[in-house]
């Protein structure tokens, strides 16, 4: 199907669909895979929509009679409009389509079930809706698990996405009331791969037990009855060699359906499964439309279909396939020795000494884990699943690797193998668990490879630390580094593991000079390493000591680095550091590109921890574009796991956001409050390595909410950081703080030399927000026309950088200083509009709930100057309450209509 393609994530009860009237066209097909949504997604476009809505769905139990379906439709839509359609035309549907008073969206569930006749008549009016200005809308539903008919060709596409895994959890929450068992919802959540229909089948077959966490899941999960109670009907109706040709396509895609498949490989093993007369081909009427065929590759158009095709055949057909791919692969291939194990015709040594040579972690986990099935030996068996769950767990599939490492246990398993398991466990708690289990899981592992694996036992003291360091534990950090250090060789000259282990070492221990030295080792590519590890360490060391270029050539070294071994573990957190980088440098909307990449790429990988930090980016770049529902949802997400698996990290940026999101809608008491514990000494203080970047945003909301005393200790121990150069904005933002904190004769110049370092260091968002304050400075002192030329250069800066809501602030000072401030705003209504710039701050701010002090200290004005405007206020608006002005600006707000 051509035409425009949308994708949105798959309708669980908790998500509404996108309104029909927010898409943009005014005829959409809506796709995905079966039991993707589909009807469910027109049933709440039905709710949301703001007319009438008319909802048809073909019966596949009915004879398809030539207009059936259009006859259908038409008299629905006469019983809604009141007009009887005047033939069963194209024209005629276009007609009645058009013919309400009032906006119509027209829904057609299994638009590809209707006769012939009725889908060309309805291709041909949603094709002509769309080039009309009719205000109706059309959305037709089709399955994607097969080519969309030729009569809908062109139009715009809908394609419904698999669940991610906050929705597959929030979709399993509600309908379990939130009873089922943490592991075993993660457990269900893997399996079903984002399918709705397919998760909501698994949890209804669990026994109470199972739902309680008392007993595992059944396995296999999915099972063929399950698999084929849900998509079974699909494949009704084909003969015995199309059955078997789509047999071997999910026999060779087995344990790699992201990969395609060669066709050729695919004809000629179907031979062997007795098929002697033509084969199919593409493009011929015989080939199942429930392949793709493209570039000399065939798959699956559903990955749903291709898991029940395979699960749904008998045993023995299911080793013939596997037997005769076999047999066509090239001699000496490692997938042929994979698929004679699966087909039991080859042992489990065999298969592990191939392992390593297959060409995706997924084929090398499934070969690992064939083998050790294969497998008499406890200890060998042991050390087959442990190497299974590396594969698994570098390939992006978390929970498969704890399934893995529970069948390990059961082999008696020796130190070494026990370490490695540790080492996995503690990993995969670091990405996605408890971050103090994940410390105590890798110092275990420590220990146990210390003698065994020593370059194991460095990996996991290191990693350790990262859990820590997470944790905000510094203390634990430096335990961490001295295990390492204990466990680890002599160091070669130019090793930079080394160097990056006694740099951190001495940057926690205030050495500072050493700590540059040792860690400007580590940044550059070192020699032959393809390791993703070692550019993540190098792009972490260069955000150490403020190399923002340094750590996005890491971050992308990483990231290059882990599509190339299909590392998918490594791919959130490539992003993870390039987002820190770019938001450090004040490229914040490529910070959120990364973010957003990253967060998806998290998701994929099962790495909750690290979605709580690319929502924490996500917070923080959204807090400089003024989006504060934006801001407030990643917030949400980030504190919500960052408070169950103690992220102090993800915590302390999440806090950073909201606070820097109200400080730029002009509450600073707001982010004085939240901002205050994070900064100054005691136990609520944030992270121990970023708490000292919320400095700045703090020294602002204290002063310009009256409360200055309480920011001068931390500029204190701010100035003592800066000097580490770790971030390149500091200098100039402790010039600031000082200049906010200064006496009237020192003020300025410390403004104008902070404005000065700002033109090394780069970064329109940081200089911008210099030079509003200075401008405000400039103002409250009358110097008028120098307040004009700061402000308008701070409103430029940005603009420039889409910090919408800090733009916003700088216009009302520019009007207040009696300048037109230029850019787009909403045209005001005839009350608001009569205020002036002063007495509209000052209502804006009452009717946020402030009382008259706040709002003075906030303004910089006097209470008594802020009695007199709010009178006037209420004189021009005609209220007589605070309560009656925030209904009049909450209404001018939500309209639009206001200055």
């Amino acid at each position: 199907m051509t035409g425009q393609t949308t994708t949105t994530p798959g309708p669980a009860p908790h998500r509404a669909a996108a309104p029909a009237d927010r898409l943009d066209g005014a005829a959409h097909v809506v796709t995905g895979e079966p039991g993707c949504g589909r009807s469910r997604f027109l049933e709440q476009a039905a709710r949301a929509f703001a007319g009438p809505a008319v909802r048809v769905r073909a019966d596949p139990a009915r004879p398809a009679v030539p207009g059936g379906g259009l006859r259908t439709l038409l008299r629905a839509l006469g019983d809604v409009t009141g007009h009887a359609p005047a033939g069963r035309s194209g024209p005629a549907l276009l007609d009645a389509l058009s013919a309400g008073p009032v906006p119509l969206l027209v829904c057609v569930d299994d638009a590809h079930l209707w006769d012939p006749l009725s889908r060309a008549v309805l291709g041909d009016a949603a094709r002509q809706l769309c080039r009309t200005t009719a205000a109706a809308r059309l959305l037709l539903t089709v399955p994607g698990h097969r080519p969309p008919a030729p009569e809908f060709a062109g139009l715009p596409v809908v394609r419904m996405d698999p669940l991610t895994p906050p929705e597959a959890v929030a979709l399993l929450d509600e309908a379990t009331g939130g009873t089922l068992d943490g592991g075993v919802r993660d457990a269900i959540v893997d399996a079903a791969e984002g399918s709705p229909a397919l998760l909501l089948a698994l949890v209804r077959r669990l026994s109470p037990a199972q739902v309680r966490g008392d007993r595992p899941p059944p396995r296999p999960l999915p099972g063929a009855e399950v698999l084929t109670g849900l998509a079974g009907g699909y494949l009704d109706g084909l003969t015995a060699g199309h059955r078997d040709l789509l047999l071997t396509v999910a026999a060779a895609a087995r344990d790699d359906e992201d990969t395609g498949v060669g066709l050729g490989l695919v004809l000629r093993a179907v031979h062997h499964l007795g098929h002697d007369g033509p084969v199919p081909l593409p493009g011929l009427p015989d080939l199942p439309d429930l392949l793709a065929a493209a570039d000399g590759e065939v798959r699956f158009h559903s990955g749903l279909l291709r898991r029940t095709v395979y699960a749904a055949a008998p045993d023995e057909r299911r080793r013939a396939a596997h037997l005769a791919l076999a047999r066509e692969l090239a001699e000496g291939d490692p997938r042929s020795l994979l698929h004679r194990a699966w087909a039991g015709t080859v042992g489990g040594d065999a298969l592990e000494a191939a392992a390593g040579d297959l060409p995706s972690r997924r084929l090398r986990c499934a070969a690992y884990t064939r083998a050790a099935e294969l497998c008499d030996d406890g200890p060998r068996r042991a050390e087959r699943y442990t190497a299974a769950a590396g594969q698994a767990l570098l390939g992006g599939r978390p929970h498969q690797a704890l399934r893995l490492l529970d069948a390990a246990r059961t082999g008696g398993a020796p130190a070494g193998v026990r370490g490695r398991a540790a080492l996995l466990r503690g990993t995969t708690a670091l990405r996605d668990g408890p971050v103090d289990e994940a410390q105590a899981s890798l110092l275990l592992a420590t220990s146990l490879l210390a003698d065994r694996s020593p370059a194991d036992a460095v990996a996991a003291a290191l990693a350790a630390c990262d859990a820590a360091w997470a944790a905000g534990d510094p203390a634990g950090c430096l335990a961490a580094l001295e295990r390492c250090g204990q466990v680890a060789s002599a160091p070669a000259p130019d090793d930079p593991r080394a160097d990056y282990r006694l740099g951190l070492r001495a940057l926690l221990e205030a050495r500072f000079e050493e700590a540059a030295v040792r860690l400007r080792r580590v940044v550059p590519a070192p020699d032959g390493s393809g390791d993703p590890e070692d550019s993540l360490r190098a792009a972490a060391a260069a955000l150490m000591l403020g190399d923002l270029a340094g750590a996005r050539r890491a971050g992308a070294r990483a990231l290059a680095a882990a599509r190339t071994l299909d590392t998918v573990a490594a791919v959130p957190r490539a992003r993870e550091y390039l987002a820190y980088a770019e938001l450090r440098a004040g490229r914040h909307a490529l910070a959120r590109t990364h973010a957003e990449e990253g967060l998806r790429a998290a998701h994929r990988a099962g790495q909750r921890n690290t979605a709580a930090h690319q929502h924490a980016v996500l917070a923080l770049a959204a807090s400089i574009e003024g989006e504060t529902e934006r801001v407030a949802g990643h917030v949400a997400a980030a504190l919500g796991t960052a408070r169950r698996h103690g992220l102090a990290q993800a915590a302390t940026l999440a806090e950073w956001a909201a606070a820097r999101a109200d400080l730029g809608r002009g509450r600073p008491q707001e982010a004085a409050d939240r901002l205050g514990p994070l900064v100054r000494p005691g136990t609520r203080r944030g992270h121990f390595a970023l708490w000292m970047l919320a400095v700045p945003c703090y020294v602002e909301a204290a002063v310009s909410a009256g409360q200055p005393e309480g920011a001068r200790s931390v500029v204190e121990e701010f100035a003592r950081w800066a000097v580490f150069g770790a971030d390149p904005q500091a200098p100039a933002q402790l010039l600031r703080c000082r200049a906010l904190l200064a006496p009237q004769d020192r003020a300025d110049a410390l403004y104008r030399h902070a404005l000065d370092l700002h033109e090394s260091a780069g970064g329109d968002f940081e200089r911008a927000r210099t030079e509003l304050l200075h401008g405000k400075w400039l103002r409250r002192r009358r110097r008028l026309r120098e307040a004009r030329d700061r402000l308008g250069a701070a409103l430029v800066g940005f603009e420039r950088c889409g910090a919408r809501a800090w733009a916003e602030q700088t216009r009302d000072e520019l009007r207040a200083n009696g300048a037109a401030a230029g850019g787009p705003r909403p045209h005001g209504s005839a009350d608001l509009a009569g205020l002036t710039p002063q007495q509209l701050r000052i209502a804006r701010r009452v009717a946020e709930g402030a009382t008259n002090r706040e709002v003075a200290l906030t303004l910089s004005v006097s209470t008594r100057t802020v009695d007199y405007h709010l009178r006037k206020v209420f004189a021009t608006l005609g209220v007589r309450s605070r309560l009656e002005l925030a209904r009049l600006v909450e209404q001018a707000e939500k309209t639009g209509a206001h200055p």
